[in-house]
């Protein structure tokens, strides 16, 4: 026994998040979690109103909410299930938004308000945790280092 294996506690947190064992620091994992939060809050506050008249839109807005909570667990588990709910919650919100201002959502009119203070928020959140996601992927894949440490009652 006279060595022993362990990881250097200054380097991030491997995790499986990306599939590939890149390193992901826990301030990406952070900013990660807390932008789908931002998501999913955004489109809890929306849905009563659009619950009320009676829209499929505030079901939508309910699906998203739940969605976001999903990836930010999976997210903090360091799954990679969780960014890519991730990515499908914020990404499928940003479509829903500029497909509704321009062809209309089925059975609903076109929206007219492009400039509404929550919708440019929430597309300000979502493209942010896009960028972040791809960000990690971007990472490359780094292999943790192991430091080997001589016991001092060596023979």
């Amino acid at each position: 026994m006279n060595t022993l294996t362990t990881v250097r506690p200054e380097q991030s947190k491997t995790s499986a998040a990306t599939g590939r064992g890149a390193l992901v620091s826990g301030g990406l994992v952070g900013a990660g979690i807390s932008l789908i939060l931002v998501v999913g809050l955004i489109h809890l506050i929306n849905s009563p109103g659009d619950l009320e008249e009676g829209s499929y839109t505030g079901l939508l807005y309910l699906a998203n909410f739940l969605g976001a909570l999903a990836a930010a667990l999976g997210i903090y588990r360091g799954k990679r299930w969780g960014w890519a709910l991730g990515l499908l919650v914020a990404g499928g919100a940003f479509a829903g938004y500029v497909i509704s201002r321009t062809v209309g959502l089925p059975g609903l009119p076109v929206e007219t308000e492009w400039l509404e203070p929550l919708g440019v928020l929430s597309l300000l959140v979502e493209a942010l945790f896009v960028g972040v996601y791809l960000a990690i992927l971007a990472r490359p894949k780094q292999e943790t280092s192991v430091v080997e440490a001589s016991s001092s009652a060596s023979s």
